[in-house]
């Protein structure tokens, strides 16, 4: 049963997906409908009716709308499964048309620019994730991933965790049992441990409290680090790289007094 809140956010998404809003009003609409005139379509979205005919052509040059020249016309979205199929195959085709045109994009080198060592931010669990993923694909010979919240450990890290090369010493550790015997059973090559670090997430924390997100260090030179903020719930996060950095040598510090239990308790 669809309520006006799950239709106005279906109007957002495909806004985003690139549609104009009365376009987006009556493709949605027509998805409540199993054929609808322009007349049933202009008062069920409130799109004025001579605009409905200018969306429903650009919608059917889409590949989303089937139209029925009767008289009046009828019009109906295609299949769901359909629709957002075609739908996915056009975001997917301009993400792939925006990195052709990037790549040929001139840099603007900087001769001014001396090397410094450098701490970056970055917002948002989807391009924390992709940037974790990126970090994960560069290791050469260890991994140490700490996850502070059940819910960062998703199919999609598991897959990736699995596809580690067995060259690379894979350790993951948790901030509580319960989240290391899901590791144990999601990632078998894994070696895990529960951090001994109790400042990462005290038995005191509040739900006021930012919780920590993840710990990634790869190859003892580059860490990504993030926070769960307590109000939003979204995710935010520090990285760096480089023997040097400061950020990377505190955390490999980290990592040896306190963070990872003795490594003989690996062998």
């Amino acid at each position: 049963m669809d309520t006006p809140e799950h239709v106005e956010e279906a109007i957002g998404v495909l806004q985003q997906l690139g549609l104009k809003e009365y376009e987006a009003r009556c493709f949605v609409g027509l998805t409540r409908l199993n054929t609808g005139t322009a007349k049933k379509l202009s008062e069920l979205t409130e799109v004025p009716r001579t605009r409905v005919y200018d969306a429903i052509r650009v919608l059917e040059a889409q590949g989303l709308v089937e139209i029925q020249h009767s008289s009046p016309q009828q019009f109906r979205a295609v299949p769901l499964e359909e629709a957002t199929e075609t739908l996915r195959d056009q975001y997917e085709e301009r993400v792939e048309r925006l990195q052709n045109a990037l790549e040929t994009v001139d840099v603007v080198e900087d001769e001014d620019e001396s090397p410094v060592q450098q701490i970056w931010a970055l917002a948002g669990r989807d391009s924390i994730e992709n940037r974790a993923d990126q970090l994960l694909e560069t290791a050469e010979d260890e991994i140490v991933l700490v996850l502070g919240d059940e819910s960062l450990l998703t199919d999609e890290l598991v897959e990736t965790l699995n596809e580690i090369p067995d060259g690379i010493e894979l350790i993951v550790g948790t901030l509580t049992p319960t989240l290391r015997d899901r590791v144990e059973a999601a990632v078998p090559e894994a070696k895990t441990f529960v951090s001994g670090l109790e400042w990462l997430h005290g038995q005191d924390a509040t739900d006021n409290e930012t919780a920590i997100g993840r710990l990634l260090l790869v190859d003892r030179s580059t860490i990504l680090v993030s926070s769960i903020m307590p109000d939003s719930g979204k995710e935010q996060a520090i990285f760096g790289e480089g023997f040097g950095n400061g950020l990377v040598v505190i955390a490999r510090r980290l990592m040896a007094h306190g963070l990872i239990p003795a490594r003989d308790q690996f062998q």
